[in-house]
């Protein structure tokens, strides 16, 4: 018995310190799962550090949670009322773009959205957001980084759930519009 729990001793630091490996890709399924430590090509932050750059002024923060599309087979005269959401202030909403399949409209979306707060400046640092444990602010940092080119990508893993633990400013939002 004594030994089976000094092998577990020793073997439970190396299995924490693994953690999930980066995929090649990008992820397109299971969205709210433990996430990588790393990010390629970006900088991860914690919430001590997305705070300091969020009263800093200088970064983009965008907040890639998704929402719900209205359902198409609403009964005539049904209200729908979109569920508001509560971000970091000054974010801007770009629902949507962390799938790892994006539409190309999605895709568009996204581009203009960043170009937007970024003033199309490519190497202006914006920072990606959502929940902890979600992949959708991994695929969005990935993919502006790989695909759109930006070069000052931060990664904030602990999304709003970080933000909120710290006791910090919430704001409702409505997604970006062009």
């Amino acid at each position: 018995m004594e030994a089976v729990l000094v092998a577990l001793l020793i073997a439970a630091p190396a299995c924490q310190a693994g953690g999930v490996p980066e995929p090649a890709g990008y992820r397109t399924e299971a969205y709210r799962a433990p996430v990588p430590d790393t990010l390629s090509g970006a900088t991860v932050v914690d919430a001590a550090q997305a705070r300091s750059l969020w009263e800093d002024g200088e970064t983009a923060f965008v907040d890639v949670f998704p929402r719900p599309p209205k359902p198409d087979n609403l009964p005539e005269g049904t209200l729908w009322i979109d569920k508001p959401r509560e971000t970091v202030p000054g974010a801007v909403w770009l629902p949507n773009t962390g799938h790892g399949l994006l539409p190309e409209d999605r895709r568009a979306y996204l581009e203009d959205g960043l170009a937007a707060v970024t003033g199309g400046d490519p190497e202006a640092p914006v920072l990606f957001f959502c929940q902890a444990n979600c992949w959708m602010s991994w695929n969005a940092a990935k993919r502006a980084v790989e695909e759109l080119g930006y070069t000052a990508v931060y990664w904030f893993p602990e999304g709003l759930d970080g933000w909120a633990a710290e006791g910090l400013p919430l704001e409702r939002m409505q997604p970006w519009a062009p």
